[in-house]
């Protein structure tokens, strides 16, 4: 069957389910593979609980005769292309963004400055992925007039398998730094894949780059794109320059479009923020969003996502950056940290994984940069960095970091919490 036909089976059945649990009436259940689960399984029992129609790719479920079953070779593609289908039905502005650090709070930005003046899909949480991101698209409607769409990435060619999918004709690469290197191989490999984003952008007319003019990396690989440049730098290509007025500790930043200056107050944590504020102000501009709209969106934006978090609890006020970890976003949330004019400072900070053989130097990196910071209180959590050479106080995991908060809760501290997300220092803000 070609993808065509199936949509048109999609548009009399417009509803996709890949969880054999969640079978509304009518739709259409796809029967994805994952490392604990074969949906084809679960074929027969999503029929029976009121799918329309199941897609398996496994010749041992599927029912000859049966034309409620379609046998596709790989499920997985074949919900990629209906989601591809199905985005190729709009003709509206689609923006790609993708990037090392900052991903998602610059789509959170983005959204909220372009929904000033459209109605805009994005992807919601972190549905970044190559499950996600179809169905994020899934999502579109006639209603929506724009659409902001995040990729994440872990290994080569990721990128290009979701930019093949998404078809923007607009891009940003955030940044790139030291993250996944156990699947990139290299900081270089990291560029190279981000870039995949670029390299879409470049065969295809009409298309622009929204970028960092401060950011080399990104500046070095932008060659034959059309770009829209924003940064902090003194450069008269900028569509947006900005400049952080305090953090103390919210980020108080103020940006220009080349006539009068705006200040913005922020309910965001650090100064490293303010790149993801202009790239927001950047694209709400080229899309004719008032500087005035602009402010009131970025002034508004509270997050709620464990990205950049100020929460004041009984007693302590505590940074959450708790969602994930590279060292280039470790680092960055420290040299802020250390900064604040707050006191006094402690940081309960966990392993940053998928660092490959850099694991161990890139942990003691931090540890060293901790034993210069002139922090008041240090907890490191995992093992990895149970192997630093340092003086701080060591956890082997989340729960017994618990068992020493119910032993002796801190008090009256500013508190930095991050680490990447399988250590589970979300779960801390709610004891201390």
């Amino acid at each position: 069957m070609e993808i065509t036909e199936l949509y048109d089976i999609y548009k009399s059945h417009p509803v996709i389910t890949t969880d054999s649990r969640d079978c509304p009436k009518g739709s259409i259940f796809i029967a994805l593979k994952g490392e604990s689960f074969d949906g084809n399984k679960f074929a027969a029992a999503a029929i029976e609980k009121g799918c329309a129609f199941v897609v398996v790719d496994e010749k041992e479920y599927y029912v000859e005769g049966d034309k409620r079953y379609i046998l596709v070779d790989n499920c997985l593609k074949t919900f990629q292309l209906l989601a591809r289908e199905h985005r190729r039905r709009f003709n509206i502005p689609v923006i790609g963004i993708t990037g090392t650090n900052g991903k998602t709070t610059t789509k959170e930005l983005v959204s909220a400055v372009l929904s000033q003046r459209y109605n805009v899909l994005f992807t919601q949480g972190n549905f970044n992925n190559d499950v996600g991101v179809p169905k994020t698209l899934f999502r579109l409607s006639k209603e929506h007039e724009i659409a902001v769409v995040e990729m994440g990435a872990s290994h080569p060619g990721d990128i290009k398998t979701l930019v093949d999918i998404v078809e923007p004709q607009y891009g940003i690469i955030t940044n790139v730094g030291m993250a996944h290197l156990q699947g990139f191989g290299s900081f270089e490999g990291v560029v190279s894949t981000k870039g995949e984003l670029y390299d879409f952008l470049r065969e295809n007319k009409n298309s622009k780059v929204f970028i960092d003019a401060g950011n080399r990396h990104l500046m070095d690989i932008a060659t034959g794109l059309e770009l829209v440049e924003y940064g902090t730098v003194e450069n008269h290509r900028l569509k947006v320059r900005g400049q952080v007025v305090s953090c103390a500790p919210l980020l108080k930043f103020r940006w220009t479009d080349g006539n009068e200056w705006h200040v913005v107050q922020t309910h965001l944590i650090g100064s490293y923020n303010i790149m993801n504020m202009l790239a927001a102000a950047c694209i709400g501009l080229e899309f004719g969003v008032t500087p005035e709209q602009i402010d009131t969106a970025l002034s508004s934006y509270t997050p709620s996502n464990n990205r950049s978090q100020l929460t004041e609890t009984a007693c302590n006020h505590l940074i959450v950056d708790a969602y994930n970890a590279n060292p280039t976003s470790m680092m960055a949330a420290l040299k802020n940290f250390r900064d604040m004019e707050v006191s006094p400072k402690m940081a309960i900070l966990g392993d940053m994984r998928e660092l490959g053989e850099s694991s161990a130097v890139e942990h003691q990196k931090i540890a060293d940069f901790l034993s210069e910071s002139g922090l008041d209180n240090v907890w490191l959590v995992g093992e990895e960095f149970k192997k630093t050479n340092c003086r701080f106080r060591k956890f082997n995991d989340i729960e017994e970091v618990k068992a020493a908060l119910e032993a002796n809760k801190p008090s009256g501290y500013f508190i930095l919490i991050k680490g990447s997300n399988g250590i589970k220092l979300f779960q801390l803000p709610e004891l201390l």
